[in-house]
């Protein structure tokens, strides 16, 4: 019965981040859409840096109170640093997808930067980012810890 629950643990945490990470999508998407279409037009990457920052803000939020509240042992702020420093590599892959294609490609539509940026980045950036963000950022005690031990009293809900 151990091996079921680490394995539902995993499940549940895959669906969580799942869910924080289409939130975060759809901000991202959303944002460097509008932003691309009207007040950065000539610039796909800049509308991508700042739609990924505000992305990147709503999946923290998610990934600390969510996803990884049970697995935080670093303080906020060593947690905060190194989510930034996770999410600047998952922008690096998202926007070197988006660079490959928009320059050296020669792709320059709409369409193609949403693929190349929103598709195949981020695809290829959330599966850097989980585990970075299981491992590095939120790592807690392994899935096989004594699941008696409770929980740390700043990850309770209030």
């Amino acid at each position: 019965m151990a091996g079921t629950t680490g394995v539902r643990r995993i499940a549940h945490r895959l669906g969580s981040f799942s869910v924080v990470g289409t939130v975060a999508f759809v901000v991202d998407v959303g944002l460097f859409n509008i932003l691309s279409a009207t007040l950065i037009q000539d610039s796909p990457i800049l509308a991508k840096t700042i739609s990924v920052l505000a992305a990147t803000t709503v999946s923290w939020l998610g990934s600390r109170y969510i996803t990884f509240r049970k697995l935080r042992t670093r303080s906020i702020r060593s947690e905060t640093l190194l989510f930034a420093l996770t999410n600047l590599v998952g922008l690096l892959i998202s926007a070197g997808c988006l660079y490959v294609s928009h320059y050296l490609l020669g792709f320059q539509s709409q369409f193609a930067d949403n693929i190349s940026g929103n598709v195949v980045g981020i695809a290829l950036g959330n599966i850097f980012r989980y585990f970075a963000y299981r491992y590095v950022v939120f790592n807690g005690p392994s899935e096989h810890a004594d699941a008696s031990r409770p929980e740390p009293e700043s990850s309770r809900a209030a």
